[in-house]
This record gives structure tokens, C-alpha cells and sequence, in this order.
């Protein structure tokens, strides 16, 4: 897991009770019921249960989004966007995604039910561009936004596309926003055995410990990751 972090980037999610905090705003989102053409997976669904819960017990007002097609997932970030403007330009906003996600062209897509990708070209027109994600943050104009992109599985695109990379490309941040991914940019996450994947499992319960710094808390997480899965994420 890597990241990037603004300098003095520090904020803790549970320094302060919700009703004292600035308002946080949070979308998470899990696709799992993927067609056979793409692939099904076993724990994206249940592993954005399991984060929205944990961010709501912190003061978070969450918007979840199940196995959500194009139109849903597309709909759902720009609400979103809306939510942080009118939450102030002192809130925090955080995205979480879990499910299929590929790079084409150093350009990182997260992949909706119904998705029909058969070429480069497909990726734009059927996904989500992640970084629609971030200009969202970005005109809302808020202190602090969080993208976590848990969607480094394995690629479900044709093995024809010359430009489709495994994992997600690193992206760049925007002042004030934190980039957090499941696995190393260009490497593939685990979903595990259990109910939840090792990083869903070792974000939430960092999210619910005691109050850290942002940097240090996905520290923890990267160090409870390579732990679970012996250092091969």
C-alpha cells in the first residue's frame, strides 16, 4: 500500500465526538456481482458494509452503494460532490471503493455492474474514471478529502488490450486530498478467505481504534495487510 499526503496533512477520525467534529461526509461503494464475462467477487459487497459501518460509529454520514451500475455509481459521486459543498469548506470527505478496477493507459477505471469493456476505447465509455472522483473534491473546495481504492484484483479485461496494466496506476493528489490504495500501484490485492478482504478487515478496525494521524493510521493498516497476507500485498 502506498500513498500520497499533502504536507501537514494530519487528522485524526475519531479525535473529537460527531457532534463537536466538522461534518464528514463519506461514498462507499461495493461491486461484487459481476457478470461471468467479467467475474464475480467474493467479498467487495460485504467489505463496503463492513467500512460504512465503521465510518458512521466515527461521525461520518454515509451514502453506500451496492453493486451499482454506471448510471448509479455515476449519479451517486456527484450527489456526493454536492453533499461536501454544502457540508462547508470545513469538512471532510471520504470515497471508498471496492470491486474491479484497471488501468488502461496509466488512466485508472473502477468498473460498474453491466460494464461491456471489449477494447481500450470501451474502458471510458462503460467504467468510471477515478479521477471524476477527485475533481469532485476538488470543486466542492473542502479542508480534507480521503480516496481509498480498494479495487486492485485481478484484471477482468481482455487479454487483447495492449495498454490494460495489472493493479491501478499511482494517480496525483490535489491539495488536501490523501490517496490510499489496497495493494502497491501495479500489484494485485488479495480478497482472502474470510468474509472480508485483509484490507477492509485492517482499514475498518483502524478507523474504529484510538485516534491517530492519517499517515500513521494507514501506516497501521499497510503493516496489519502484509502481516494477514505474509507480505504478499
Amino acid at each position: 500500500m502506498r500513498w500520497l499526503l499533502p504536507l501537514a496533512l494530519w487528522i485524526s477520525f475519531c479525535a473529537m465526538p460527531a457532534a463537536e467534529a466538522a461534518p464528514r461526509v463519506a461514498l462507499v461503494i461495493g461491486n461484487a456481482g459481476y457478470a461471468d464475462a467479467i467475474g464475480r467477487l467474493p467479498n467487495p459487497a460485504r467489505d463496503a458494509q463492513l467500512i460504512a459501518t465503521a465510518l458512521t460509529e466515527v461521525g461520518f454520514t454515509v451514502t453506500t452503494l451496492i453493486d451499482a451500475d454506471q448510471k448509479a455509481m455515476k449519479r451517486a459521486i456527484s450527489d456526493f460532490g454536492q453533499a461536501l459543498v454544502a457540508a462547508g469548506p470545513e469538512a471532510t470527505g471520504l470515497f471508498y471503493y471496492a470491486g474491479h478496477g484497471v488501468q488502461i493507459g496509466g488512466t485508472n477505471y473502477l468498473v460498474p455492474l453491466g460494464a461491456d469493456i471489449r477494447s481500450e476505447a470501451d474502458a471510458e465509455i462503460e467504467s468510471v474514471d477515478a479521477s471524476w472522483v477527485l475533481k469532485q473534491m476538488e470543486f466542492a473546495g473542502n479542508r480534507v478529502n480521503v480516496v481509498i481504492l480498494d479495487a486492485c484484483r485481478n484484471n477482468p479485461l481482455p487479454r487483447s488490450l495492449r495498454s490494460a496494466g495489472t493493479g491501478l496506476a499511482r494517480m496525483d493528489a490535489p491539495k488536501g486530498s490523501f490517496i490510499a490504495y489496497s495493494t502497491a500501484p501495479g500489484d494485485v490485492a488479495q480478497d482472502g478467505s474470510g468474509a472480508n478482504s485483509p484490507y477492509a478487515t485492517a482499514l475498518a478496525q483502524a478507523i474504529g481504534g484510538a485516534a491517530t494521524p492519517i499517515e500513521e493510521m494507514f501506516r497501521n493498516v499497510r503493516d496489519a495487510v502484509m502481516a494477514a497476507t505474509g507480505e504478499a500485498q
